[in-house]
């Protein structure tokens, strides 16, 4: 899952940046409205955490022209300001949710979990293709009931292709979900990751779930 950060607090941003990314998500980082906009209409977000303090405009004002545009990527709210009206305000401009701060980083791994489930009709936590199966709340992999260790880029990669399988997906597409902004696509990175994940994911069995399409892209499926 890709995620757009807009936080312009340095030390604050560093800390929700890499506790995210231990949690295997990919992360963009904007440190002001300007950017935040630029990035939010240039790229594909799963989810943006969108702070109400910046230093040349607010997140109420970001949060509606991003609504305005058409983007309807869910949007969480972070912000010192714990008024009532101020909530009320930001879910108005369009925000799917609101964090207060300081807040517990816990907290908002559940409340990011809870948006990006409601993409999935089930909202069920676990995703399964043919016997592989991956829990987004534990990060648990198995294939047969066999425990699968995965490094954070490697989970990232897979958890993208389980979320479309049975359709293609291009190195354009992954590159900008499961790489951030500073990717270079002109790499064989992706196949490198690729490559990795048939040999922990389908290496001594029948049924291959991976599959290459020559000059399109990639498709796990049955």
């Amino acid at each position: 899952m890709r995620l757009l950060l807009v936080e312009d607090e340095k030390n604050m941003a560093s800390f929700i940046k890499r506790g995210l990314e231990e949690e295997h998500y990919v992360v963009d980082l904007a440190p002001n409205g300007e950017n935040a906009l630029f990035l939010a209409e240039t790229n594909t977000y799963d989810l943006i955490i969108l702070d109400i303090m910046l230093p040349d405009t607010t997140g109420f004002i970001i949060c509606k022209e991003l609504r305005e545009k058409k983007i309807d990527t869910f949007i969480l709210m972070l912000t010192a300001l714990d008024d009532v009206k101020d909530k009320v305000l930001g879910l108005k401009t369009g925000a799917d949710d609101y964090l207060g701060k300081p807040f517990d980083f816990d907290e908002l791994l559940a409340r990011i979990a809870a948006l990006l489930r409601r993409k999935r009709l089930d909202k069920s936590p676990l995703i399964k293709v043919a016997d592989l199966e991956l829990n987004q709340l534990t990060h648990k992999i198995t294939r047969a009931n066999k425990e699968i260790i995965l490094t954070s880029k490697e989970y990232s990669l897979l958890e993208y292709l389980m979320l479309h399988a049975n359709n293609v997906v291009t190195r354009t597409q992954i590159s900008e979900h499961v790489w951030n902004e500073n990717f270079d696509s002109l790499t064989n990175v992706i196949d490198v990751f690729i490559n990795r994940l048939r040999n922990k994911i389908d290496r001594g069995f029948d049924k291959k779930l991976i599959h290459s399409l020559r000059g399109t892209g990639y498709t796990l499926k049955e």
